[in-house]
């Protein structure tokens, strides 16, 4: 992905700054640098920045459990604060930046502190160098040596002119730089959870089910008179059910029929983001998906939801083995990235 370029800053030295990262902090630094330039601020205080790192990760640690690796801190400070400040794992991101900037607990400025150690400076290494002492890159970046987009202090940062105006310019293509690189590196560890770029912020809202259910669930249904809940065993007739992710949502950020059943509402709702145990509960799964696939393909060909079959059963050949492949591996890495399983 490309930066616009400018003959007053050096983008090819922007370009660099995520090309040796061990650590998620350069993605989350920057990103909330952009935001603090969106909201009109230039000098910018690190506890704010560290506040907007936290708010902006949220999401993918507590919602999706997307795993940052062993080393990152990002994670462990997201589940201290999560507990300390006893907030939601669906705080607003405005709501949690503010929590956490105007927070008097010790503990809290004490972890979001721990961040100042390196990554400001770090993030200048394509200007400074990287082996430079903190005094010297702070001195260094107070000189505008190269010309680094800001001068280091103690408790701040201050945007560099020329590089505050790019900034602004280039604000949105600038976000989307940096999410395309958290995702080459979120995906290179976590090479099995799918669709890791829709799990980088939090969605402004869900969407909505009903078309699986009058479209599709409604027909088979009203073809078989009623089905059983995998779960419960509850009689399910039209109007009386939720549609419901096997694996959850949480996990694979899809509504793709393949992975959506009918179930008991009041299960729906308790069962939240748990795993369910294979064993017990598959092989009903299984049949119901085949038995609905084969009443909507007589019914109605041309149903669009038959599609999302393909990308598993390419010949719309539901077959046992080829499904177990498909959701074992995905249960397994959902549960070793912190995904519980049903009681």
């Amino acid at each position: 992905m490309q930066l616009p370029n400018d003959h007053k800053v050096s983008v090819s030295k922007l370009s660099a700054v995520f090309n040796s990262t061990s650590a998620s902090y350069k993605f989350y630094w920057f990103l909330a640098i952009i935001e603090a330039i969106e909201d009109g601020q230039e000098h910018i205080p690190k506890h704010e920045l560290f506040a907007r790192m936290m708010a902006n990760a949220w999401y993918t640690v507590n919602y999706f459990q997307v795993s940052f690796g062993k080393q990152d801190k990002i994670q462990s400070a997201i589940k201290f604060l999560i507990d300390h400040e006893q907030l939601d794992i669906n705080e607003k991101k405005h709501h949690l930046t503010q929590v956490l900037i105007n927070s008097s607990s010790i503990d809290t400025k004490k972890q979001l502190k721990h961040f100042d150690s390196e990554v400001p400076q770090r993030f200048l290494s394509p200007w400074i160098g990287s082996k430079e002492s903190k005094k010297e890159a702070y001195k260094l970046s107070q000189e505008n040596f190269n010309f680094p987009p800001y001068a280091l202090h103690p408790d701040s940062i201050l945007i560099q002119p020329d590089w505050l105006d790019y900034f602004k310019r280039n604000s949105g293509m600038l976000k989307d730089f940096c999410y395309w690189n958290l995702t080459l590196f979120l995906q290179s560890r976590n090479p099995n959870v799918p669709d890791i770029p829709n799990k980088l912020k939090r969605p402004e809202s869900r969407g909505s089910l009903s078309k699986h259910k009058t479209d599709f669930w409604d027909i088979v249904i009203k073809e078989l008179g009623h089905v059983n809940c995998i779960y419960t065993g509850q009689e399910l007739v039209r109007g009386t059910y939720a549609v419901e992710h096997f694996i959850p949502f949480q996990f694979v950020a899809h509504d793709l029929m393949w992975n959506l059943i009918p179930a008991d509402p009041s299960f729906n709702s308790s069962k939240g983001a748990k795993l369910p145990q294979m064993d017990r509960y598959f092989d009903d799964f299984y049949q119901l998906q085949k038995e609905a696939v084969s009443i909507v393909e007589k019914v109605k060909p041309n149903n669009r939801f038959l599609e999302e079959y393909l990308t598993v059963f390419p010949d719309l050949n539901i077959n046992k083995s080829k499904y177990i492949d498909c959701i074992q591996p995905m249960l397994t890495i959902a549960h070793n990235n912190g995904f519980q399983w049903m009681k």
